[in-house]
């Protein structure tokens, strides 16, 4: 009988998590989106190193090539993360377009299209220095406003990487290093776990 007791309480609990949080993320569309993002800074470090005049304008080649790549990683690591949690969804029998997945969306997306503006305005007024610091501070707080809505281990992705985006601010000279790590690695690392941790069932 105390065993049916417990079994009751650790349904209802699931339940309760269920409808408060999205946990249909997919560990392995983080894993993906870091392994494009190294790419993406390889590609980056390479047209800058092949860049004869080693300055970048808004109206060089060499600046829209990067512009080029970094739209690509973007759709591909959007692209890859909505089809493999769409997958996961489907695996564990939860709708993917619910209330929870709303809020979570709204409140990623607050911060990070207010970094996407800012970025623009940087851009416009040629503070290039700033912009990778920004994305990585921006999509940290992006992550870290949305974690309450989805599984725990986002919110420590994104300080990870608003604190990086401090330390790029600081040592401005590795600015596509700590890009290349916060993007890169730490979805590889926290990816990883989320997938070991949720996925694997």
């Amino acid at each position: 009988m105390e065993d049916k007791y417990l079994q009751d309480i650790s349904d209802i609990k699931n339940m309760m998590n269920k409808s408060s949080q999205f946990i249909s993320l997919s560990g392995l569309g983080g894993i993906l989106a870091g392994v494009y993002a190294l790419i993406g800074a390889y590609i980056g470090y390479e047209l800058i190193q092949n860049n004869d005049n080693r300055i970048i304008t808004l109206e060089s080649t060499t600046f829209k090539w990067i512009l080029l790549t970094a739209l690509l990683i973007l759709v591909l690591s959007i692209g890859t993360a909505f089809l493999l949690t769409i997958r996961k969804a489907k695996k564990e029998q939860e709708t993917i377009w619910n209330s929870t997945s709303k809020r979570l969306l709204i409140n990623f997306l607050i911060p990070l299209v207010t970094g996407g503006v800012f970025c623009l305005l940087l851009l416009r007024h040629q503070v290039y220095g700033l912009i990778g610091p920004v994305t990585l501070i921006f999509y940290g707080l992006a992550c870290v406003n949305a974690s309450k809505y989805t599984l725990r281990d986002v919110r420590y992705l994104g300080i990870t990487i608003i604190i990086l985006g401090l330390l790029s601010t600081e040592f401005s000279g590795y600015a596509l290093e700590f890009w290349a790590l916060g993007f890169g690695v730490c979805h590889i690392i926290y990816g990883s776990m989320m997938y070991f941790k949720y996925d694997r069932n």
